[in-house]
């Protein structure tokens, strides 16, 4: 008999590749088991995990437990449609193409760095603000260009720009764009304390399929 792995996750880039291995390695602080994993980058970007997940995985499913796909909904060319609906999308076609109800889609809205903006200590300290005046959420609050004022998002304490913002964040204390600032939030910050739909929806997929009493 084979012995199949945990999981197998298709995400869209690099980032998304670091952030979900930070956060695999933490079964502790999700409560589950140590889970078993692999990670692809779909050559395609965000669409091709869009459009081409299900044909992506087909011959993954009887090698892997469980599956996940993660993308942004920015980029993925069908901006105009809800997260959820994609999601469902892509769900239906793995389901279909032999995962069942073993599968799930996680589409970041906009984009991944909205799980950045934790209120988190750790956000400051990895993005190389600790200790500066004013500290990064005073910054991000007066930072009309990446959250304007008048965005109806100001109560979610997510800037409207996400990505704009923790570039704008990284030039101004000289620091260069990498992977590596996912790994380490993913790794570090606290998984109660998150609040994104996707990132609770990713602690509870895990949970359900790994969980102790799993």
């Amino acid at each position: 008999m084979t012995d199949k792995k945990d999981l197998v996750a298709l995400v869209a880039d690099k980032n998304m590749e670091s952030a979900l291995a930070g956060l695999l390695g933490r079964h502790l602080a999700f409560g589950t088991r140590e889970i078993r994993w692999e990670i692809y980058v779909h050559p395609e970007r965000d669409p091709g995990c869009l459009r081409k997940s299900h044909t992506f995985l087909r011959s993954q499913s009887s090698n892997f437990e469980h599956a996940l796909v993660m993308f942004d909904r920015e980029g993925s060319g069908r901006e105009a449609r809800q997260a959820t609906e994609l999601e469902a999308e892509v769900e239906r076609a793995l389901s279909t193409n032999g995962w069942d109800d073993r599968a799930a889609a996680l589409v970041l809205d906009p984009e991944l760095e909205v799980w950045v903006w934790s209120d988190s200590p750790e956000v400051d300290q990895v993005l190389g603000w600790a200790g500066r005046e004013p500290d990064l959420r005073a910054w991000l609050h007066d930072n009309d260009e990446v959250w304007p004022k008048t965005s109806s998002n100001r109560r979610t304490g997510k800037p409207e720009r996400p990505k704009e913002a923790m570039e704008q964040a990284l030039k101004l204390v000289n620091r260069p764009r990498s992977s590596a600032y996912y790994s380490t939030l993913a790794r570090t910050i606290s998984v109660e304390r998150c609040t994104d739909r996707t990132f609770l929806k990713t602690r509870d997929c895990l949970r359900r399929w790994f969980g102790q009493s799993a």
